[in-house]
């Protein structure tokens, strides 16, 4: 689970975990709701966390709304997850660059979790060296 933030460039690669688990549940279990975690960062979230604005503070959440079951967003509804996704694109942009390493795009099947994650903070850094140079 990757998280970025706008105001510092803050990023947050998380571990992996073995299974099928929501992001969300993820998140609650690595960050504790009760402690004020992002009380001073502005958080940009997919669609996923719905309810993180409930359970954490902060600064300020940019979270695109969900479409409710046989309804429609309104106009302006549609705007704000407009701009909520040109920001969100940058995120988006750097996973799909790491999946150029068909490494993290095919079935991995290694036991060891720690190797994993290796794996991905190396693909990460070519990533991003690709980009700076």
């Amino acid at each position: 689970m990757l998280i970025a933030t706008k105001d510092k460039n803050i990023k947050y690669l998380s571990t992996s975990c073995y299974g099928k688990i929501h992001d969300y549940r993820f998140f609650k279990q690595l960050f504790a709701p009760k402690v004020k975690w992002f009380e001073n960062h502005c958080i940009l979230v997919d669609s996923g966390f719905q309810g993180f604005g409930k359970d954490y503070q902060t600064q300020k959440l940019s979270l695109p709304q969900k479409r409710k079951k046989n309804g429609n967003l309104t106009e302006n509804q549609k705007n704000d997850n407009k701009k909520v996704s040109q920001e969100r694109v940058f995120v988006e942009n750097s996973i799909s660059g790491m999946k150029r390493y068909r490494i993290l795009v095919n079935k991995v099947r290694l036991h060891l979790i720690d190797l994993y994650d290796e794996i991905v903070g190396v693909c990460a850094g070519l990533w991003n060296f690709y980009l700076y140079n």
